[in-house]
């Protein structure tokens, strides 16, 4: 078997392919030439942009986009070549716009844009082992300021707290309303924010005091699973194959990445970590860490952290979750929800 494949599974349990074929959205009188479009590209391909017209309609221009982005334009139709290389991974919604004859229409159909890189199989060494609270049903960790930070889920035991991860003494633990589920936290500009899982609310606390300021609703419809940040924006999930960018400062979500490894999209992405540029992610139910490029989504690097259960005693520990970096050093904290063991390891490849 190829490593290629081997990392498929780690990550997935299974290879699972989102092969498929184009989605097409034909009208009666114009569509887009699909004999020669693959299931699948990468992004250093291009594409033909090319339109049939089957009622031989006398066209004058026509104006292609690729994801609601004008592309390019030709008189007649004449077809055209678009390079994938700074398109985002996953679909390619194609749409030309018709010209003919005094009126006008539209076309539409869609390709897959896939992950050209081999991840790499990640190894890591434990450094030390730390007792973790068995009743932390963990869904994000962050350090801030040398101290370590949990949040946890559960409705009636949501919270996050601020504690010594070596003696386990709690410095500060803030509670959420029994009817919300807690979810991931990050600091950035001097602010704590907290997602909740369903309840589409999140907090921001000032990072200091940890005194609540601001209540917020989700700008998109999606649920709150992990965060970290670059320093300047916030990365989130939601459960999908996509980590959302999101401005602090105006909670709006202006960005957002599809991330696949190889031709394939690695759904549930919870905890996040921004480490060295790259963004480290729990994948649910897996025992399993992919290093994401944040750029365009695809997987640099796998962790398979399957070693680490046979030192969970807890009967009742669940999935891998939570990720912190500590700066100071440079050592990665690793745990999961209802895990009597906190883990501090070095990775290489």
């Amino acid at each position: 078997m190829k490593k290629y494949n081997f990392l498929f599974i780690i990550l997935l349990g299974t290879i699972l392919s989102n092969c498929g074929g184009a989605k097409k959205e034909n009208n009666s009188l114009f569509t887009f030439d699909t004999a020669h479009f693959k299931e699948q590209y990468q992004p250093q391909e291009s594409i033909e942009l090319n339109l049939l017209n089957p009622n031989s309609k006398e066209v004058d221009s026509v104006v292609y986009f690729v994801n609601d982005a004008k592309i390019s334009s030709a008189k007649g139709l004449g077809k055209i070549s678009f390079e994938l290389k700074n398109q985002k991974l996953g679909y390619q919604n194609l749409k030309a716009i018709i010209y003919y004859e005094g009126e006008n229409t539209e076309a539409t159909d869609r390709v897959e844009l896939v992950s050209n890189v081999e991840p790499k199989l990640l190894k890591y060494t434990v450094v030390n082992t730390f007792a973790h609270d068995t009743a932390s049903f963990t869904e994000g960790l962050e350090f801030h300021n040398d101290t370590l930070f949990e949040s946890t889920g559960q409705k009636g035991n949501s919270y996050f707290r601020k504690y010594d991860y070596k003696t386990g003494k709690v410095y500060k633990q803030t509670n959420l309303d029994a009817k919300y589920f807690g979810e991931g936290i990050t600091f950035v500009n001097n602010k704590l924010y907290q997602l909740t899982w369903q309840e589409k609310t999140g907090f921001v606390y000032n990072a200091t005091t940890l005194k609540l300021e601001k209540t917020f609703t989700y700008k998109k419809d999606i649920e709150g699973w992990g965060m970290t940040n670059d320093g300047k924006y916030i990365y989130q999930t939601d459960g999908t194959e996509k980590i959302w960018k999101m401005d602090p400062a105006t909670l709006e979500m202006i960005d957002y990445i599809n991330v696949y490894s190889g031709n394939a999209k690695i759904k549930s992405i919870n905890e996040l970590e921004w480490i060295n540029g790259q963004i480290y992610s729990n994948v649910w139910q897996k025992d399993a860490i992919a290093v994401v490029n944040p750029t365009n989504g695809s997987v640099k690097g796998v962790l398979d952290m399957s070693g680490l259960r046979k030192f969970i005693k807890n009967p009742t520990a669940e999935v891998l979750n939570g990720i912190a970096y500590n700066p100071k050093t440079k050592t990665i904290f690793v745990t999961g929800k209802n895990w009597d063991k906190l883990f501090e390891i070095k990775v290489s490849e």
